[in-house]
């Protein structure tokens, strides 16, 4: 793989994990590329970091995804590496019958419906490149699942084995295939939905996060455990039941 001089793009780029490997990649002399829906946030960011390449884009909506594939080809002439980042968190109690369903089907939609479309649309570029690369942000709750939120955990735990059943078919394509499973982290990701606040899951500060996946990045590692993530994926097969024991000590928030 190459470490500099390629296109980069990042999806849900405008703050928290995204934003921090979008400085990584930019420090180490890349062309980034970094999505959200929100313009504001992404003038913002443009703002700080003038060299970076922003495009208003929703992951959701297929019309938007296909558009930013065609935008980006005309202007950059493709990418190189596609990060998919965009992630969203709810604590729900599904024994509360009056959840808020859509958020959990945006959860869904978002955190792993959005990363098949990523890859579907963005393909023809990746295989045009010669270093080309995907990266999928998944979670170390892919290993043992954090109760309070039971449909991001299931998100994420999809999205990691969907990341390892695509690695062998892209190989042949040259397009390498790398997993990040953060733990929490510092970002409005986890304070919003108050994990943050539990002893059992201490947050990592963004720029930890990135310095971390760098390092392992350009080692060629294609399944990335920072953490508390290196813990829980060895105890998930050595004690499984232990470990979710542990992880879900503080009692399902009674979300009425």
């Amino acid at each position: 793989m190459k470490f500099n001089n390629q296109k980069v793009l990042i999806t849900g780029g405008s703050s928290g994990i995204g934003l921090a490997l979008a400085k990584k990649f930019m420090e180490n002399n890349n062309i980034v590329i970094v999505t959200g829906r929100n313009l504001s946030k992404l003038q913002a960011v443009q703002k700080d970091l003038p060299k970076i390449n922003i495009f208003q884009s929703d992951v959701t909506d297929d019309a938007e995804v296909r558009m930013l594939a065609d935008d980006i080809m005309e202007k950059f002439g493709g990418i190189d590496i596609l990060i998919n980042n965009a992630g969203i968190m709810n604590l729900v109690d599904v024994g509360n019958e009056s959840n808020d369903l859509q958020k959990q089907m945006q959860e869904i939609e978002i955190n792993f419906n959005s990363p098949i479309r990523l890859l579907h649309y963005f393909l023809p570029q990746l295989k045009k490149s010669k270093n080309a690369v995907l990266v999928n942000v998944s979670s170390g709750l892919a290993y043992v699942p954090f109760a309070q939120a039971p449909t991001y955990s299931g998100t994420k735990s999809a999205l990691h084995f969907w990341t390892k059943g695509i690695r062998p078919q892209l190989k042949p394509h040259h397009i390498k295939v790398v997993e990040l499973l953060p733990p929490v982290v510092d970002t409005p990701l986890a304070h919003g939905a108050d994990i943050a606040e539990d002893d059992n899951l201490k947050p990592m500060p963004t720029k930890e996060l990135a310095d971390i996946f760098w390092k392992d990045f350009i080692k060629g590692k294609e399944e990335i455990t920072p953490g508390i993530s290196k813990q829980l994926k060895l105890m998930s097969r050595l004690a499984p039941n232990f470990i979710f024991k542990q992880l879900n000590k503080q009692p399902i928030p009674n979300n009425k």
